[in-house]
């Protein structure tokens, strides 16, 4: 998914725990959907009480036929130090598996190996762009996104006629490749990306909008945004899944001063981003937040049709263009209290509290791209990652 960090719950003695030379973990789906490139993400800590000693570059993951799966180890949440040398200051593991439709259960196992693992293919990558004006991009092997930093909202005080760029909405870049092209995109420069020279392309319309699942507080006529992202951080960089966070300095909503930091999850193998952005204010007990979707999202020139779908906790577009293909966009909250809407964007909204994490699920997809090739199949991707935000997988780990 965008997946989830999973329950664990570890059913072990420490006895046995010192004796293993091999971890089990079990897990459990409640969906009867298929549920393709789900990433499963174990604390390290719990491997490590199965696995005392396991190293991240000496292990094996096997599925339950013995086929060696990739995987990652994070430095999300580690351990600060080991002095004993027993490989406990690491932060998750992270592999993935395609759950078939009524496939309840799966199982694995993590080994330790003599020899040193190789890395794995990169899937998911992020990184500040600071030769394009603190732009910061990130990508899987289905889609790639960007979005605008400090630089770009500069004045252009030297008059050399700098581009100039005030918005927290978010971009879409359709690549028809599975391989990671933002690296190769910014060397080619701007006049080429937005052209598709064989592996997709920049079409997509941000402006002053949110973008493609941008936020603002919602006073029930108007929306307040902050301005362009002022730092970054990030916290797991593939080759499975990238996590980063960007932090939005403080903004008047309303007479409220507000802040937001938004922690993006970016799996292997899906449409969907996961979205985790923590709001901080002081007055109000509550405010509403909404995420929003451009109205006008197309190239110039591109007689853009769009049909929007407004469905309960999922605000969806499918939009047909003259030359450049067609493309689905959507937002997934759980939370949602309604869907509205402002000049610039279809907009849904939920209550947030300070310092709660708000979380939801941003999607597009290009029908050049093959994952998606219509209308329908893009609701029903929707449909899947409404169901599966609410029915996450849960897993056991064992000597």
């Amino acid at each position: 998914m965008r997946t989830y960090l999973l329950p664990i719950a570890v059913l072990l003695s420490s006895g046995a725990a010192q004796a293993a030379e091999l971890a089990k973990i079990t897990v459990s789906n409640d969906l009867d959907l298929a549920r393709p490139s789900e990433t499963i993400a174990i604390t390290w800590s719990e491997i490590n009480r199965a696995l005392p000693g396991a190293l991240i570059q000496k292990i094996a993951v096997k599925d339950s036929q013995g086929n060696v799966l990739p995987y990652q180890v994070s430095n999300v949440a580690p351990q600060a130090k080991d002095p004993k040398g027993i490989g406990v200051a690491y932060g998750e593991l992270y592999f993935q598996h395609s759950f078939a439709a009524g496939e309840k259960q799966a199982t694995f196992t993590v080994e330790k190996t003599e020899t040193v693992t190789q890395p794995f293919a990169t899937k998911t990558f992020a990184r500040f762009v600071p030769e394009r004006l603190d732009d910061f991009g990130w990508e899987n092997d289905h889609v790639a996104h960007r979005t605008y930093g400090p630089a770009l909202a500069a004045p252009d005080t030297a008059g050399v006629g700098k581009e100039v760029l005030v918005t927290s909405g978010l971009d879409i870049w359709f690549k028809r490749v599975d391989y990671p092209i933002v690296d190769r995109w910014y060397n080619k420069g701007h006049d080429h990306y937005h052209h598709d020279e064989g592996e997709g392309m920049d079409m997509y319309n941000v402006g002053k909008s949110r973008g493609a699942g941008g936020t603002g507080v919602w006073d029930g006529k108007q929306l307040y945004a902050g301005r362009n992202y002022a730092s970054w951080k990030v916290l797991a960089n593939g080759p499975i899944r990238t996590i980063f966070e960007l932090n939005y300095d403080s903004w008047d909503a309303a007479g409220a001063k507000v802040s937001e930091v938004k922690r993006f999850t970016i799996d292997a193998g899906q449409d969907f981003d996961t979205m985790d952005s923590t709001f901080t204010f002081s007055g109000p007990q509550q405010l509403n937040v909404a995420v929003g979707l451009n109205k006008k999202p197309s190239d110039k020139n591109q007689e853009e049709k769009i049909a929007v779908g407004r469905d309960g906790v999922a605000l969806t577009q499918w939009v047909t263009q003259a030359t450049k293909g067609a493309f689905g966009t959507a937002i997934v909250l759980p939370s949602a209290s309604g869907i509205t809407e402002d000049a610039l964007n279809e907009l849904i909204v939920a209550p947030v509290e300070s310092g709660k994490p708000l979380r939801y699920y941003i999607g597009a997809a290009w029908d050049r791209a093959g994952h998606v090739k219509t209308a329908a199949e893009w609701q029903e991707k929707v449909k899947l990652m409404t169901a599966r935000a609410t029915h996450p997988l849960k897993a056991t780990v064992t000597p």
